[in-house]
């Protein structure tokens, strides 16, 4: 993405999704995570979601902007089970726009069915 083309300080991205237990059982074979609460079912059949696993729907607006990230912090509130739609807003805080590159700022807040379950930050750069 062209730098000059970044949203604005304020614009808040959204992307949702719902984890499979496929998915959390591919996350577990690349990260080798395999932490008996990711592998085995709770009580309603449900796989607990890697908080990391979770991070990637921020992670995918970052990539749609292009941005490289320098820093990633989140804070894990809940947890994530398979089959709960997560909803997720990255709202851009501060861009600083030079003639080769820009760097952006922004935070994030992620919700199952309206509760908090995953907050953080991000700062990278939009190279032209």
């Amino acid at each position: 993405m062209d730098p000059a083309d970044l949203p604005e300080p304020g614009a808040v991205l959204t992307h949702e999704r719902t984890f499979t237990p496929d998915e959390v059982r591919a996350f577990a074979d690349l990260s080798g995570d395999r932490g008996e609460h990711h592998e085995r079912p709770d009580d309603e059949g449900r796989l607990l979601v890697h908080g990391l696993l979770t991070a990637t729907i921020p992670t995918k607006i970052g990539g749609d902007l292009d941005v490289l990230a320098r820093t990633m912090t989140y804070d894990f509130h809940r947890p994530v089970y398979t089959g709960q739609y997560v909803e997720c807003e990255v709202t851009i805080d501060a861009i600083d726009r030079r003639d080769d590159r820009a760097d952006v700022e922004a935070s994030v807040a992620c919700h199952v069915a309206g509760e908090l379950v995953l907050t953080g930050s991000f700062d990278g750069v939009v190279l032209a």
